[in-house]
């Protein structure tokens, strides 16, 4: 089991980041992911939005990993819980795969925040569990994964691809009436949840 975390500052205020976050998949800065499926989406009596999504993935594993995990399966399935709390300004993202789950787990964790000091610019905290099991060399494939995973958060960060990301997302102001919170990601506010 390797353990990994990071912790990157987007100069950009919550509610832009949480907006583009929404809509981050799929995008040609990361083909890796080819679908999102909202699954469910709902506003619960506190003004939160819980979504339930999955996500296609295809990895290119490279030939010694897939000979290592013994699989060509390279499309993988992500189940993604989140909360987006507009009024204490925080986003938790929870996500791990549900396919060959009995070679690989990866569980991540991801908290979206504006910074204490600066309001206008929003901390992500991520961490992520990957666990291989059942496999010869399963610490060196789990290293792999880590170092992954931080090249794929350092492109993440990288002010030129979040800037795209970030300027490519519609300004709108997210807090409004408990009707129309939620409009602009297709949320039917009849909808609800206690």
């Amino acid at each position: 089991m390797k353990i990994w975390s990071t912790e990157h500052a987007f100069s950009y205020p919550w509610e832009t980041v949480i907006k583009a976050a929404m809509r981050k998949y799929p995008n040609p800065m990361n083909p890796n992911v080819v679908g999102v499926d909202v699954l469910d989406r709902s506003l619960d009596s506190e003004g939160r939005l819980h979504s339930h999504r999955l996500l296609s993935t295809e990895w290119g594993l490279p030939g010694i990993v897939r000979a290592i995990l013994g699989t060509n399966h390279t499309q993988t399935y992500v189940k993604e819980l989140s909360i987006v709390d507009p009024s204490q300004k925080k986003m938790e993202l929870c996500s791990s795969n549900i396919t060959l789950t009995n070679l690989i787990s990866v569980d991540e964790r991801l908290v979206y925040r504006p910074h204490p000091q600066n309001p206008e610019v929003t901390v992500l905290t991520q961490e992520a569990i990957i666990t291989v099991k059942g496999v010869s060399l399963g610490s060196y494939l789990e290293g792999m994964m880590v170092r992954s995973m931080s090249a794929n958060a350092r492109k993440a960060s990288d002010s030129s691809r979040t800037s795209a990301l970030l300027s490519s997302t519609r300004v709108f102001s997210i807090f409004g009436s408990s009707c129309d919170v939620w409009k602009d990601f297709s949320l039917s506010p009849s909808k609800q949840t206690n």
